[in-house]
């Protein structure tokens, strides 16, 4: 038992079990987050989105929280442009542009550059998002990419 609590006291005065700082402390903290992080429950299968879509119903803000040469390439149809999560300025976009949403409205980001595993935008701005106060967020879960998994598969793009 001395060795787990000795392990314990180790890895959080390495900080490596310190919680995750608070949004005023700012945001380089919430680009450590992986996409693996996510909780199931905070995630949305494309063809569930794509349904919504379809639907003559409310739509969610669609976020992409990716490369911006992506975004140009092709999106979610009515999808917004808000910055690469992984990055500061990225960030600070996505910020910028939900700073009038209000924090119980439906979200919905995606990324796609990548596997779901090596994704570095997604879960810092999945942090964010909660960092900020929005409690209605949903991460759309491309395990491929966007191409694969949503393009690909037929789903509304521009």
């Amino acid at each position: 038992m001395r060795i787990g609590q000795a392990v314990f006291t180790l890895a959080f005065a390495a900080g490596l079990l310190m919680p995750r700082p608070p949004a005023a402390v700012g945001q380089a903290a919430s680009a450590a987050i992986s996409a693996t992080t996510i909780p199931e429950a905070s995630q949305m299968q494309p063809a569930d989105l794509a349904k919504i879509l379809a639907s003559g119903g409310a739509k969610p803000l669609i976020l992409q929280v990716g490369p911006k040469v992506f975004f140009e390439e092709s999106h979610i149809k009515g999808a917004k442009y808000a910055g690469p999560g992984s990055r500061p300025e990225g960030l600070q976009l996505l910020e910028k542009t939900v700073a009038s949403v209000p924090k119980d409205a439906p979200i919905v980001i995606y990324c796609g550059c990548c596997p779901w595993n090596k994704c570095p935008n997604v879960g810092p701005a999945f942090a964010r998002l909660h960092d900020l106060g929005y409690s209605n967020v949903k991460v759309l879960y491309l395990a491929n990419n966007y191409g694969d998994d949503w393009a690909r598969k037929g789903y509304p793009r521009e």
